[in-house]
């Protein structure tokens, strides 16, 4: 390989996967890097990292707090620091070079940075203070079948008992110029702050959504900047969010408390060496300022004749300001930040105003977004606005609320000063919405007065799909766009109802969310929490956090279901899959035997009714390794079991019923399959063998209660066909009836869906590796409901919950058009269509093979790994298909051509043949090509 320094070095260095973090908690933060080559077929064959503190010398070793030395591995991901132990507030700069696989040295690359955050209690000298504050109100706890009986819809406002945000603030001096200063700080709530009238940092909704009992973040600022030498001020808003404002399906309050808090620590570092400390304490004062109240759900009303301008400028009157109160909590839930903020990602502008049959006056966004409305205005003070928010219309073109259930308000209501142009944007909630409805506005309404800005955690997009097909395109667009709106602080199920992390809903789209975002972080900080939400007998909340309604109803209950719980399992397995970190796997792996042997035990101590005076010993044997009790989700939303086109029927509940026996027993197999493969890539090799043995078990069991002689099974719908394919649920020499079966209720159907949330991320799968991709072509193209294309024609910019959201007579159901689960068929448009497919777990060695008989005349699709990015691309114009494959440097690839021969085919423009780097195999209907990094283009003629 004819390499040199220039052309091979050490690009995108990351800690933890993110860039230049400030406040992370990690011990031995992990360590990564991409390889930049000009050459092909660049493979590391060793590094060296060294790390120092933030003001030291790189170059001078005798500053190194670890050299690597170096070090003879491929691995250029995941590598954890080795040096001498981190300290609080310990800021550390960091470059590693690398050797090709063939000897040649690359230069260092560019310096890059990670701060800790505060690591232990003793670090903190603030105190929490609480401003003086009327406790929240506790709602009346209720339950998801009181919630679903209909008794909430179109609830009465509750405003009444909703509270105002508070205002804290507190002046200081500094004696001289500050060179360096942090701020450390998290809240009970949420919180804005402001030094010396100027926003700290740029995130939202902070401290996000966790167990603030267990799991509380403290977010790091740099706000040396802000700060001047003589006077300054601090000041922060407060409001309820997640800690105490109504959260969750049953829109209870008080998920974690019922008052206000602060918790806040300044750190000064001065010219002259010395530092200061200014903490929240007894010397802050309180006030009420414009903000009447803001719930996360409810909305939020402002009053802007009552703004306290100015409070966090040294020179402000707070002279009435009222005291505050220090309180005791513990510090040992404190975490220092992880994963990344919520923030304001981008901003639309209105797509247009009108008005409707009714006389409403409507801005439309044309797109279903999770976010909140910028408002400009001009009138006279005291003019009340209303805007109330909307996913959709109704089939008249008026406003509807489609979202039912207690406390879903979503309307925000300003109140101007009067004078000058103002402008509003609620500070402290959030609504799922294309549509807001304004009423009250002063003037003439145009959209040059609205824009709508998108709020989400701010992931790196790390894929996209693009083809031929306008259609297949708006669906891909679709799924990211409902990826992006329930990425927010968690991974959530909708916006706008529940905006809960349903464990299920997540587990299923993993595999896309991973490709088109970079996921690893968040998702980390997720499962930290569902560990601690798991409870002692190893049952998986449905939820994560757990909300207080259930976790008051249900404590004694049973909390979990087969495919929702199983998320303990298969999330981390999924996170590894895609990322290549074998740590996540271990930090999981106590959590993930724990559910397994709650489900072991739920099978084995508990048998159906109809079976409680079975005499045949045989079949009680096996009810053991059959997990046929208790309440789940099944295949949940079924459509022939949930729905009906005619909008008579929609039995939620029905596919539950119906499909929970057999889908959990496929569940128990393939978690405990997961467990085995988990425990033999850590090193448990017992319990490898007795998780693989057990798996095994429970298939043989599923098949001898379950499969009828003609390879029919006992529920006859698509989706119990699909999970007994894709988990091995049957013997081999029936899945060719298995598969006859699912084919026939397809075309029976009208090759139209009917699989639910459990089932459907397997389906495409299962039909093209099983030789009918046909089929799976003409589910994907099809455009009567049930189908993604039926959602696409009927004007979806987002995935719905229902497949008959909006039915086929144009009526518009009452429930959520930004669900992510049915969006994970994204997986099999990067898999099959564009043929990306990972091998190894982080894509370390991959597959490229692109379908060409999908019925589309060019596809392309780049995914950014861990190592670099990946691009499939091809295009076929007339008989001649091209393909264009890159190649990641440190990462090696098959690429399979179908349909090419060895003595047509070019690579580049020249013959395949005389491509040295190449190795060429052949195999039925085309040829497989082992290659290295690298970009290469292939041509070939085609029937």
């Amino acid at each position: 390989m004819d390499m040199n320094k220039e052309e091979m070095i050490p690009v995108d260095l990351t800690v933890e996967s993110l860039r230049n973090p400030m406040g992370i908690g990690v011990l031995r933060p992990k360590l990564s890097w991409k390889i930049q080559s000009s050459a092909r077929g660049m493979l590391q064959g060793a590094y060296r990292i060294i790390v120092a503190g933030n003001d030291s010398d790189l170059s001078l070793e005798t500053n190194l707090l670890w050299d690597s030395g170096k070090v003879l591995s491929d691995q250029s991901i995941h590598l954890e620091y080795q040096g001498r132990s981190v300290i609080s507030r310990g800021r550390y700069v960091w470059k590693v070079m690398v050797w090709s696989s063939t000897g040649e040295a690359s230069e260092w690359s560019r310096s890059a940075s990670w701060e800790m955050g505060l690591l232990r209690e003793e670090d903190w000298k603030a105190k929490w203070i609480e401003p003086e504050q009327t406790p929240v109100t506790p709602e009346e706890t209720i339950n998801l079948f009181v919630m679903f009986s209909g008794k909430y819809n179109n609830d009465p406002e509750v405003t009444d008992r909703l509270h105002p945000c508070q205002l804290l603030r507190r002046s200081f001096h500094a004696n001289q110029e500050v060179v360096r200063a942090r701020i450390y700080t998290t809240a009970h709530g949420i919180y804005h702050m402001e030094l010396n009238g100027k926003r700290v940092g740029d995130r939202e909704f902070a401290p996000e959504f966790t167990n603030y009992h267990k799991y509380l973040m403290v977010q790091t600022y740099d706000v040396t900047e802000l700060l001047n030498a003589g006077d300054n001020a601090i000041g922060v808003v407060l409001a309820d969010g997640w800690y105490a404002g109504r959260v969750s399906l049953t829109g209870s309050s008080c998920q974690y408390g019922d008052r206000l808090g602060l918790l806040t620590q300044l750190e000064l570092e001065y010219a002259d060496g010395s530092t200061e400390i200014i903490s929240s304490d007894h010397t802050f004062r309180s006030s009420r300022g414009p903000w009447i109240y803001s719930d996360i759900f409810i909305g939020e009303k402002y009053d802007a004749r009552l703004e306290q301008l100015g409070f966090s400028t040294a020179d402000f009157n707070d002279s009435d300001w009222l005291p505050v109160h220090e309180a005791s909590y513990s510090l040992n839930n404190l975490i220092a930040d992880a994963g990344e903020p919520v923030r304001a990602v981008m901003t639309l502008d209105a797509h247009k105003v009108l008005v409707t049959p009714n006389g409403e006056t409507i801005v439309d966004f044309g797109q279903v977004i999770a976010g909140r409305v910028r408002m400009t205005v001009s009138g006279s003070a005291g003019t009340e606005i209303v805007l109330e928010h909307s996913e959709t219309l109704d089939q008249e073109g008026n406003y509807l609320f489609n979202i039912n259930g207690r406390h879903k308000h979503q309307k925000d209501i300003y109140v101007l000063r009067g004078g000058e142009e103002e402008t509003f944007e609620p500070k402290f909630t959030f609504h799922g919405f294309r549509y807001v409805k304004v009423t009250g506005y002063p003037g003439e309404l145009t959209t040059d007065r609205f824009k709508a800005v998108v709020l989400a955690s701010d992931l790196r997009q790390t894929g996209h799909f693009h083809c031929s097909d306008e259609r297949i395109n708006q669906l891909q667009n679709n799924i990211v766009w409902s990826q992006r709106g329930n990425m927010l602080s968690i991974p959530t199920d909708c916006p706008q109802r529940e905006r809960q992390g349903y464990t299920g809903d997540f587990q299923v789209f993993a595999p896309t969310a991973a490709l088109n975002m970079g996921m690893q972080s968040i998702i980390s900080r997720w499962l930290d929490n569902l560990r601690l939400e798991q409870r002692e007998d190893g049952q998986v909340p449905n939820t994560v956090p757990w909300n207080r309604s259930d976790r008051e109803h249900d404590e004694s209950l049973n909390v979990s279901s087969a495919g929702w719980g199983d998320a303990a399992v298969i999330v981390p397995w999924r996170m590894y899959e895609a990322y290549g970190d074998k740590s996540l796997l271990k930090a999981s792996y106590s959590s993930m035997v724990k559910w397994v042997e709650y489900v072991i035990t739920a099978s084995a101590d508990n048998i159906p009714n109809r079976l409680k005076d079975c005499e045949d010993p045989e079949r009680l044997e096996r009810q053991k390794y059959l997990w046929n009790t208790g309440f789940h989700f099944g295949d949940w939303l079924t459509p022939s079991l949930s729905m009906s086109l005619d909008g008579e029927r929609v039995d939620m509940m029905k596919s539950a019923f119906q499909t929970s026996e057999l889908v959990s027993t496929c569940f128990y197999a393939y978690s405990t399959s997961l467990l085995a493969k988990t425990a033999e890539i850590l090193g448990y090799e017992e319990d490898a063998v007795r998780y693989r043995q057990l798996s095994d078990r429970v298939r043989q069991a599923f098949a001898e209660e379950y499969l009828h002689e003609d390879g029919s099974l006992k529920a006859h719908l698509q989706g119990i066909y699909v999970l007994a394919l894709q988990h091995q649920m049957i013997p081999d020499n029936q899945r060719e009836r298995l598969l006859d079966h699912l084919v026939g209720l397809i075309e029976g159907n009208g090759y139209r869906l009917d699989t639910g949330f459990m089932s459907i991320p397997f389906l495409m799968d299962v039909l093209s590796n099983n030789g009918r991709a046909d089929v799976a072509y003409k589910l994907l193209y099809q455009t009567q409901c049930p189908s993604w294309l039926y959602e696409i024609e009927k004007g979806a910019t987002t995935i719905w919950e229902a497949w008959n959201t909006i039915m086929p007579n144009g009526t518009v159901l009452p429930v959520s058009q930004n669900h992510y689960a049915f969006g994970c068929v994204g997986n099999w448009l990067y898999t099959h269509i564009a043929g990306i497919k990972a091998i190894e777990p982080a894509y370390k060695h991959f597959i490229i093979h692109p379908h060409q008989d999908c019925g589309m005349t060019w596809a392309e699709a780049y995914h950014e790994c861990m190592y670099g990015t990946i691009l499939s691309s091809w295009r076929k114009e007339g008989n001649i298909m091209t393909v264009d494959v890159t190649i990641p440097e440190n990462t090696t690839a098959e690429i399979v051509l179908s349909g090419a021969s060895i003595d047509q085919i070019q690579e580049s423009g020249a013959a395949l043949s005389v491509v040295p780097e190449l190795a060429v195999s052949l195999h039925q209907g085309g040829l497989t090509i082992q290659a290295g990094s690298g970009k290469y283009q292939f041509k070939y003629f085609v029937n």
